[in-house]
Parts: structure tokens; C-alpha cells; sequence
């Protein structure tokens, strides 16, 4: 017993080690994404991608990851989560070398003509690589957290991963700022990659320190996808939730960053600026919304996601100035991105049993894929052929984008149940009586008399 003792507390304390060491490779990570992820899209205009080509690029990378994640949930069952997952890190970082010599080859006028098709087949490769990654990542991050602190781990990681990211968006505008003054700009862009590769290498030598829970199989990975069905019917319909919340979103958020840099003409200063501001918005609203998760549950989180997805496109809809773009639209965006990263990991946690995460991540993720193909691919298609003479055609779509997400939170929000015991979230009823404005103010005179009252008896004013 002594013995057994010593080695739970010795295991307890190599998860606590490897919680930290998580949030380090984090940073790398979060440094990697920060300095690469945001500039895809002016790096493919700069290319001469058209609006078209924007949405493919958006729409192919939203299918394939989730293909992946089948792949890698397969791969559970015959090799160590910890080595797959080193392996496709690795892979990535390298992936990030070609990418930023597509900007070398731009700059020297080399193959003009293909470096828009051999981008979207590298970011894919990319993507694949995450994709296959993200299971067992994600089924090694369940043994370490505990349940009941989830929330808490998560919404302090995703903080400070979201402050780290943020810089690294920053350090990325200063480059290009500075290569643009000197008409170098398609440099400032492989600058940027080769840092990408610099910190996603960093992330993948942090990894080989982060301990992992039975390495060799505690249980089976392997679920035949028709029994995960069956036994996870609530799962099932969150899956098509996402399917359809994906489809709404990508309809219009590729082409936020197109409408900027070519209809509006932002420079990349206001275009980060605007695209930064909702990530602010998170860095800010996470700590409160992983509290929130903890105490009243996943459901209700989506619900604050989903609705405020609902407005965030229709707020384009006012005005094109930078800075109204940054802040009002941006909290919509920044509190909804919050809401629902914290809810979608979450949710899928409490919902699956251990041996379920790795192909139940997956399963999700491919609905969520799927509709982000169709949504990016529609919306992509509609913009080149669409000839709209009452409205801007981007306002168009983003407003038609609002409509559909208000459709989906109707329709499957109250369908979707939540797992964990949670607390009530009380919100009393509010009774409008239209007396109730006259008794105020009659209590307001009364209140006033009674001061001044008490003013001319004592000389001096006290409560009562």
C-alpha cells in the first residue's frame, strides 16, 4: 500500500511537471502561429490570388485537416501518442522552410505562375500533418488535466498563449511595415515563415520532455465508428451542430481579410489591427469565461458563442472605419472565439470516455471540416459571380452569414444537452409594471422632502 502510495504521488507530480511544460511548448507554438498564421491570406494575395482561389484555400485546409484526424485517431490504436505526435511536429516545422521560399521565388519572378497552387499544396500539407497530430494531443492532454479543473488549466493556457500569439502578430506587421518601405514586402513574408519554422521546431524539442500516462496502451484506441455512434447519440448532435455553425462561419470569414486589404484598402496596419482586436477581446474574456464553464457548464457557453457569431457580421454592416471595426465588432468576435474554444474542448471531454476522445475529436472535427469546405467554397463562389447593385457584395454575404448562424442556434441549440452537473443559471424574471416609473419618482420627492426635512431641524444632512 506504502509502495502504490508512492508511486500515485510520484505519477501526480510528473503530470503537474508536464501541465507546465505543455504551457511552454504552448508558447512556442502560439509564437509560430502568431507570426505566420494571421499573414496566409496577404501572403496569398500578394501572390495574385483572386477572390476565388481565397476560398479554396480556406476550404480544402477546413476538409483535410479532419480526413487527417481519422488517420491519426487510427494511428492510436498501433503507435504511442507521444511518438506520433513528435513525428507530424516535426514535419511541420520543416514544412514552414519551402513555404517561405515561395516568397524567394516571388521576389526573383520564378515560377509566377504556380506559386498560388504550390501554396495551397504546402499550407494542405501542413494542415494534414496538424490534423493527424491532434488526436492523440488531444487524448494526452485528457489524462493530465483533472475534470473538475479543466476550465481553470485551459482558460489560463489559452491566455497566455493568446497574449504570445498576439506579440508574435505584432512582431509580424513590424516586419512587414519594414520591408514595405522599401518595396520589400513578398521578404517581410519569408522572414515571417522562417520564424514559424524556428518555433514550431522549438515546440517539437519541448514535446520530447512532456511526460505521458501509460505510453504503451492502457486500453484499446480502436472504436468502430458505428458503435461511437451509438453510444454517444448527444455527441451526434453536437457533431452536426458543428457542421452546420462551421458552414455559417466560413460563408463569410474568409473574406473579412479580402475585404479589407482590396475593397477597403487597408494598409497591414489596419488590417492587424482590426484582425487582432477580437483576439484582445479573448485574451480578456477567457479568464472568466473558463470560470463560467466550471460552475454553469458547456451548453451555455455555446449558446454566448453561437449568438454572439450571430452579430459579429452584421456589425460590418455599419460603418468601414478601421477603428469602429476594431472595437465593436471585434468584442462580438474576441467574446464569442472565447466562448466557444473553452465550450468545444470541453463539451467533447465531458461527453466521451477515455478510449472515445481520440476518434470522437476526430468524428467532430470532420463534420465541423465539412461544413467549413461547403461554407468557404460557397461563399468564395458567390463573390466572384455575384452582381448585387443595392449593396456592397461583401456586405451582402456577410449579412447573409448572420442569418445563418441565427438559424442554427435556433434550430439545434435546444436539442444539444449538457453532461456535466452544473449549476443553475438563474436569470429572475423581469415584471414591467408602467406604474413603476411614476412610484419612483414619487419615492424620490418623498426621499428629498424627508432630507430636507431633517437639513433644516439638524443642519446637516444624514441617512435615514
Amino acid at each position: 500500500m506504502l509502495k502504490q502510495g508512492i508511486v500515485k504521488r510520484d505519477i501526480e507530480l510528473q503530470k503537474k511537471k508536464a501541465l507546465n511544460i505543455s504551457i511552454k511548448e504552448g508558447v512556442a507554438t502560439s509564437f509560430s502561429n502568431g507570426v505566420s498564421g494571421q499573414y496566409i491570406t496577404p501572403f496569398a494575395l500578394a501572390l495574385k490570388a483572386n477572390v476565388f482561389e481565397i476560398g479554396l484555400l480556406s476550404s480544402f485546409i477546413g476538409l483535410l485537416s479532419p480526413i487527417a484526424q481519422f488517420f491519426g485517431s487510427g494511428l492510436m490504436d498501433r503507435y504511442d501518442r507521444k511518438k506520433i505526435v513528435l513525428f507530424t511536429v516535426l514535419l511541420q516545422s520543416i514544412t514552414w522552410l519551402p513555404i517561405a521560399g515561395i516568397a524567394i521565388l516571388s521576389y526573383n519572378n520564378l515560377l509566377t505562375n504556380y506559386l498560388v497552387v504550390l501554396l495551397l499544396g504546402l499550407y494542405s500539407i501542413l494542415t494534414l500533418l496538424g490534423g493527424i497530430a491532434h488526436p492523440p494531443w488531444f487524448s494526452w492532454m485528457g489524462d493530465l488535466v483533472p475534470e473538475k479543473e479543466r476550465g481553470k488549466y485551459f482558460s489560463r493556457r489559452n491566455t497566455l498563449l493568446g497574449i504570445v500569439e498576439l506579440s508574435a502578430t505584432f512582431l509580424g506587421v513590424a516586419i512587414l511595415n519594414a520591408f514595405e518601405s522599401k518595396s520589400l514586402a513578398i521578404l517581410g513574408f519569408a522572414l515571417l515563415f522562417f520564424l514559424s519554422f524556428i518555433f514550431r521546431f522549438w515546440s517539437f524539442s519541448t514535446f520530447h520532455k512532456q511526460y505521458i500516462p501509460h505510453p504503451r496502451k492502457k486500453w484499446t484506441y480502436h472504436v468502430k465508428l458505428k458503435e461511437f455512434i451509438k453510444q454517444n447519440k448527444n455527441f451526434k448532435k453536437f457533431a452536426f451542430y458543428q457542421l452546420f455553425l462551421n458552414f455559417a462561419i466560413m460563408f463569410a470569414s474568409p473574406f473579412f481579410a479580402v475585404y479589407m486589404l482590396k475593397d477597403l484598402g487597408f494598409s497591414y496596419v489596419y488590417y492587424i489591427l482590426v484582425t487582432i482586436s477580437s483576439s484582445i477581446i479573448y485574451l480578456i474574456a477567457t479568464p472568466i469565461i473558463g470560470k463560467f464553464s466550471d460552475r454553469y457548464g458547456n451548453k451555455k457557453l455555446l449558446t454566448i458563442a453561437n449568438f454572439a457569431f450571430v452579430f459579429s457580421p452584421l456589425l460590418w454592416l455599419i460603418s468601414k472605419d478601421p477603428i469602429y471595426l476594431a472595437t465593436i465588432p471585434g468584442i462580438a468576435s474576441g467574446i464569442g472565439n472565447a466562448a466557444f474554444i473553452l465550450s468545444f474542448s470541453n463539451f467533447t471531454y465531458d461527453s466521451l470516455k477515455e478510449e472515445h476522445r481520440g476518434i470522437g475529436i476526430a468524428y467532430v472535427n470532420l463534420f465541423a471540416g465539412i461544413g467549413t469546405f461547403f461554407g468557404a467554397l460557397l461563399g468564395g463562389f458567390l463573390l466572384s459571380n455575384l452582381n448585387v447593385t443595392f449593396m456592397n457584395k461583401f456586405l451582402f454575404v456577410f449579412a447573409i452569414a448572420g442569418l445563418l448562424r441565427l438559424i442554427v442556434a435556433l434550430f439545434f441549440l435546444p436539442r444539444i444537452k449538457e453532461i456535466k452537473k452544473v449549476k443553475r443559471f438563474y436569470v429572475p424574471p423581469i415584471h414591467f409594471n408602467p406604474m413603476q416609473p411614476f412610484r419612483m419618482i414619487h419615492t424620490e420627492i418623498v426621499s428629498f422632502e424627508h432630507y430636507v426635512a431633517r437639513f433644516n431641524n439638524r443642519g446637516n444632512i444624514r441617512k435615514v
